[in-house]
Parts: structure tokens; sequence; C-alpha cells
């Protein structure tokens, strides 16, 4: 119980600062462009083709070649699907014909002459092809090349690629089971040897050309970066961990003469650490992102890599660590090498070399000082220097990020991709924002400010949740591409902020108050002087806000009240006030992260209420009021006003069904004249006749009949029986002077009224 007691509390004293998106958009709010096409899936390799004004998408069994300015308009594409014969084979060893036996577009680059050279998986069977595109058409040439150490058989596998000078560079495995890795060049073939000391069940990301020859005072050559992680052969542990990599060769590397044929004489590898929890397992490798500034040469690029949690669940952390590649260099160029030394009979240990090293420095690419002992090419290369790096490629010294921590740690969706972008306001140094895709289909846009991260927001990009499977950047444009189509997204988007100090608060470099206009605009699209405050987040130079008027709200005394107040940043707090003081939680007080809850409102609730969200920025406590409300309170009964309401629901429905009984009894009244249930006032006329003995019993019935035609006064049981006895009595008297119609008639007239 100690140790873990110790161990959570060396957690949380490690845990680096954890930066929060200060704004979410919602999918419907992310002003996107978006692509998709019915029935196609997996749009997760890009080619910017900027001189035909392209963005070329590879996606399952379908290239489309879309508008670079508009990602929504598609000029043309083209269908690359697996034969049936294909589809067969490829379920016949046991794979899923409906998603596996696919051809999957995994390699799209451009060639010097225009043409693109593009690979897919081809239902386990990889096959790759030349693409063009021609008067708005693209073609594909049919050539069926095969596509094995170029293109990885399982389409769910990693891999990685580059096309320098025409030749491919490819990290992908050779055989069906993809137990067979390798880091291949096309032309001249080249190849790493199968061995656990060069590459142990890797895991490839991706990879970068750095031009270490340009301005280089060495003769140096090239040099072609592979980014990947495997199974660390050097650490004492019986369980297997996962480490990051980085590994680089010579673009000049031909191979050995008679040791390392066809295979590089310059593959190095060391560790590349992002040191997010110290305690735990060594983050892993993603993706990376290569910033170089065009101006300057290749010792100033800066390397941005994505790293997440080794084991799922045992952290929602994850971080982005910026690299010098010219340290990265320093450390293949200068640094030291490990050497296994086996241990008893089958335990090999890594340690590190102390012994002489051979010349020219094994690993080293050819340069002047190579040149002057004669050896100009790698097959030249003397047995020793081959043999060694054959042995030990491994290095001693592990890559350390800038300031030997991350530049950005986020919670939540693990991070998958990263683009970055230069932006330089006017009068302002130039700052590199970040753009990371997640897994859960959201891009974050962030930046650092001396060593303060900063997630200035995060957009759902899809409607649909799944990963971000590539991100690629062009002036001013971004793209990114999931299962489920295309988005194309301006970096800016400053017309979010509504508001000058939100505009402030969000620290966005590429955003900046407009007081002229009253709104917050790009830098690139004003000449005026823009209000700002990237590093401070001071909103102190906005001007003041009018009153707001209050919205008017009615609650029956009893019933509950949502108030809204939908702040649009997460980093602020939530605060508030009736009538100026400020509001706590009660019985009819519920406070919520965006509303405030009335319940069971009573008289004490009516009044004018206000919310306010704080935010801290780094200098400063900004408050703002959102929304304010007048909330009156009224009894039950005051809902309707019997004399003022003429018109609505309830009195048109009285009025209806008013006048079917009008109808009714109308109809009923006239049918009973009709049918003579009831006398006229002719029949009156006939009863004076009738023989003298009988008119002291009739009269009183008739009179009866007078009284009551169809419906009779309420009256107690009493009289009701009395009537019945009156009736019946005259029934027995005159049952042979008067018709039976009559009585029976007297006695359904009687039975209504009594209904």
């Amino acid at each position: 119980m100690l140790h873990a007691a110790l161990s959570s509390l060396a957690l949380e004293e490690d845990l680096p600062p954890i930066s929060r998106p200060r704004r979410f958009v919602p999918y419907d709010g992310n002003n996107a462009l978006l692509f998709q096409e019915e029935g196609v899936f997996n749009y997760s390799t890009m080619l910017v083709r900027e001189d035909l004004n392209l963005l070329v998408v590879g996606s399952r069994e379908a290239v489309f070649a879309l508008d670079l300015k508009n990602v929504s308009k598609k000029h043309a594409s083209v269908n690359w699907k697996v034969p049936l014969k294909k589809v067969n084979e490829c379920k016949n060893k046991g794979k899923n014909p409906e998603t596996e036996c696919k051809n999957y577009i995994r390699v799209l680059h451009k060639k010097n002459n225009g043409k693109m050279y593009v690979c897919g998986t081809n239902a386990f069977d990889p096959e790759c092809d030349l693409l063009s595109y021609t008067n708005g058409t693209l073609t594909l040439a049919g050539t069926g090349e095969d596509g094995k150490t170029k293109c990885p058989f399982d389409p769910y596998q990693k891999h990685a690629s580059l096309m320098v000078d025409d030749s491919l560079y490819s990290a992908t495995s050779v055989n069906f089971l993809g137990t067979e890795p390798i880091f291949a060049r096309s032309s001249p073939p080249m190849r790493t040897e199968f061995t656990n000391f060069w590459l142990n069940e890797p895991s490839f990301v991706s990879m970068a050309q750095i031009p270490e020859s340009k301005g280089s005072e060495e003769g140096d050559d090239d040099k072609v970066y592979l980014f990947f992680r495997e199974i660390a052969v050097e650490f004492d542990y019986q369980n297997k961990m996962v480490v990051s990599r980085v590994a680089r060769v010579c673009k000049g590397d031909i191979g050995g003469e008679r040791t390392l044929q066809k295979k590089w004489t310059s593959f190095l590898k060391t560790r590349i650490d992002c040191p997010v929890l110290e305690l735990q397992l060594p983050y892993l490798i993603q993706d990376t992102y290569l910033w170089c500034d065009p101006m300057q040469d290749w010792k100033g690029c800066i390397l941005y890599a994505v790293f997440t949690p080794q084991i799922r669940g045992t952290s929602d952390l994850s971080a982005v660590c910026a690299y010098k590649v010219s340290e990265m260099s320093k450390v293949f160029s200068e640094g030291k090498y490990k050497s296994p030394v086996p241990i008893e009979t089958s335990f090999i240990k890594w340690v590190t070399f102390s012994g002489d090293v051979p010349f020219p420095r094994p690993g080293a690419c050819i340069n002047g000082e190579a040149r002057k002992a004669g050896i100009t090419n790698t097959m030249l290369l003397p047995d020793r220097t081959l043999q060694f790096v054959k042995e030990k490629p491994l290095m001693d010294e592990a890559i350390q990020p800038i300031g030997g921590r991350p530049v950005l740690v986020g919670k939540g969706s693990p991070f998958t991709r990263i683009v970055v972008s230069q932006v330089q306001p006017a009068d302002e140094e130039p700052y590199h924002v970040m753009f990371i895709g997640t897994e859960a289909g959201t891009l974050l846009k962030a930046v650092n400010y001396n060593e303060e991260a900063f997630i200035i927001e995060e957009v759902k990009l899809f409607e649909q949740a799944g990963p971000i499977k590539i991100l690629k950047t062009f002036k001013d444009k971004l793209y990114a591409g999931s299962d489920f189509g295309v988005v194309q997204i301006s970096p800016a988007n400053c017309e979010r902020s509504p508001t000058c100090e939100d505009c402030v608060l969000a620290r966005d470099p590429y955003c900046g108050w407009d007081g002229t206009d009253g709104k917050c605009v790009s830098f690139s699209d004003s000449k005026r002087k823009l209000i700002q405050s990237l590093k401070e987040g001071n909103a102190s130079q906005c001007p003041k806000m009018d009153p707001k008027k209050p919205v008017e709200l009615f609650i029956m005394q009893g019933g509950n009240m949502r108030l809204d107040c939908r702040s649009g940043t997460q980093l602020a707090e939530v605060h508030w006030e009736k009538e100026r003081l400020a509001l706590s939680p009660s019985a009819h007080f519920h406070l919520l992260e965006d509303a405030l809850l009335i319940l069971n409102a009573s008289e004490t609730e009516s009044g004018h209420y206000r919310c306010i969200t704080v935010e801290k920025s780094k200098t400063s406590i900004h408050n703002s009021t959102v929304i304010e409300y007048q909330v009156q309170i009224y009894l039950p009964r005051s809902e309707i006003n019997p004399l003022a309401q003429t018109s609505g629901p309830s009195v048109t429905g009285l009025q209806t069904t008013l006048a079917f009984f009008v109808i009714a009894f109308l109809a009923l009244l006239a049918w009973n004249f009709y049918k003579s249930h009831i006398p006229l006032p002719c029949n009156t006329k006939k009863k004076n006749v009738e023989p003298q003995q009988n008119q002291d019993q009739e009269a009183p019935a008739a009179a009866a009949v007078e009284k009551k035609p169809l419906m009779s006064e309420p009256r107690n049981n009493t009289s009701n029986n009395n009537h019945a006895a009156a009736v019946n009595a005259r029934s027995d008297a005159d049952e042979e002077a008067a018709p039976k119609p009559r009585l029976s008639t007297l006695q359904f007239i009687d039975d209504e009224s009594e209904a």
C-alpha cells in the first residue's frame, strides 16, 4: 500500500503542465469544405500538386483529383479495384473479402516527369503503377509492377515511404505474414539486413530527407531519416518493451563490395525520447513533421513528433516533442556505439562500446576525409568498417527534445497526426502553430509561447467519430483525411471570436481585433494596427462593451426554468449573480457548466440575473458578461383571463361543442314532431271532444305533457315516482279509449327526461 501511494505521489509530481483547448468547435460550425464519395472509405494518402492545382487523394480502390482551392469540387477520379480471381485467392488465405481483400492506396508520390507513382495492397498482393492527369482525366498506365518491398501486404500494417530523385525509399514488410520488415530503396536497390539487431518487430511511422550536403565543409552527403517503433534489444527486461527509434542512411550509399552487398553500409539507429511520465513505460512515436526555414540551411530545421502511451488505458495523455535536426545528426556523426556482449548461453547484453573505432567511421557517409584516403564510394569501404556497422548499428546516446520536455501535453483523445505552420504577425516574432489530429476526428490548434503550451481550439472535422489518418498543409489551407472523407479548413477562422476580449484571449497568431471594423480578422487580411496580446493574453486594450439588454422570461409559480449561458470558452469559470449578488447552489438554484436551473420557483426568485465568465490569462483576470435575464413569476390562474380571452384553442373548442349540441337538439326536436311523439298545438283541440268521463282523468296527464316535452327541470326521486304513477294510472283507465302509441310515446319522453 505504501509503495503504491508513493508511486502515485511521484506520478503527480512528475506530471507535466496539461493544456486544455480554450474553445471547442462542433461539426456544424467548423466552416470546412468536405469531399466524400458514396461507398468509398479510407482517404489516407494525399499528394499536393501545385503545378496542376490539384490535391490527389488515394483511398480504398480509388484515386481522386480534387481542386486544391476547394476540395469539395472533384475534377477526376479513377477506380483501381481487385479482380475477382485475386479476391477469391485472398479469401482462401483466410482474409476478409469485404475489408482486407481490397486495394488500399498506400504509396502516392510525384516523379520528375510529372507522373505519379502509386501503389496499393491489392488483396495482399501489392502492386504499383504510374498515374497521369491529362485533359481533366486521371489514367492508370496498367504496368502491373510488383509492389513487394514498396507497399505493405496488410492494409492495417504501418509503413512509410519517400520519393527522392525518382528513387523510392520504403519501410514495410516483404511477406504475406508481415514478419520480414525491411527498409529499402528502389534504385539503386538497397535494403536492411534481416536481423533483429537492425529491425526488431518494427512499426514504421514516417520518413524525412535532410539536405546535409548543402553548405557542408566536410563534403557530407544528404540523409534520409526513418522514424519507427520497435522492441528494444538493449534493455534487461523479461517482458518486451517497445521504444521509439530514429534511423538514418546516406543518399549516396550503394552497399559494400563483399560485405553488405546491396545492403546499407550507413544504417545507424538510436532511441528518440519524449519524457512525459518518467515512472511509466516510454511514450511511443506516432507521427512526425519536419519544419525547415526556406531562408536558412538544414541546421535550423526542427522535427515535431507526436507521442502516445505505450499501453492503452494507463494514461489519457498525449504529447508533442520538438527536436533540433542538427543535434540529431550530431548523435550519429559523433556519438558512441552500443555493442552486444554474449552472457551465458542465450542472453545478450548491450553495453557502451569503448574500443577503437575503425576508419572510416562506421555508418558515416563518404565525405572529404574519406575521399582523401581514396574511398570515393561505399563499395571501397574496408571490411572492418562494414563488419562493425553490421554488428553494431545501435547508438549509445538517445535523441532528447528541445528543453528536455514536451512542447505540448494534452489530455483526452490520443493524438494521431501533426503538421506545423509558421506565422509572423506584424511587429511580432514568428510563431510555430501546431495542427494535431486525434483519434476522435478532431483537430487541435496549438502554439507554445516561451515554454507555455496553449491550445487555441479543438475543431470536430467529421460528423462520424474516427481517427485523422493524414494531415497536409499548403499555403493558407489545411487538409485532413479520415475513413469518411477529406476536409479542407482555413488555419485562421478569426470570425469565431465575436468580441475584442475573446479575440485577444484566444491568443491566435493568425488573428487580431480590428477596432475600426469592430471584428476579429486575420493579420494577412488587414493593413491596420490590430489589437492582440499573444504571449500574455492581456485584453485591457479592448474598448468597453455596451451593456447587454436583459432577456425577459416568465415562470409559473412552482415551475422550473433553465437560463442558458454559453461562454464560448472552456478555460473560463461561469458565475451567476442575482441583483448583483453572487448566487450559490440551493434548493431553488442548480448551477450547471452552461446554465442555471431555477427549481420550484416562488415569488422570491423574481428579479435580475446575470451570467459572468471569469478567465485567467498569464498576467490578468478578465470578467465578461455573457447574458442577462429579467425573470418574473406569475400565479397559475393568472395565465388565462376569462374576460380578455376571446380566441384560442380552448374557446374555439367550447364554441364548436356548443354548436354541435344545439344542432343535435333541434334535429331531435324536429324528428319527434314529425313522428308525432310530441303533440302539435292542433292536437290539443282534439282532446276537448273526448268523452266527458275521461276528461277529468286525462287533464292532469295532458298538463304534464305540455310542461315537459323533452327535458325536465331537476326533480327529486319522489316527484319522479309520482309522475310515473300518474302515467301508469292514466294508461290503466283509458286502455280502450286512448291509442297505445300515445301512451308509449309519453313513457319514452319520460325516460329521456329522467336519464
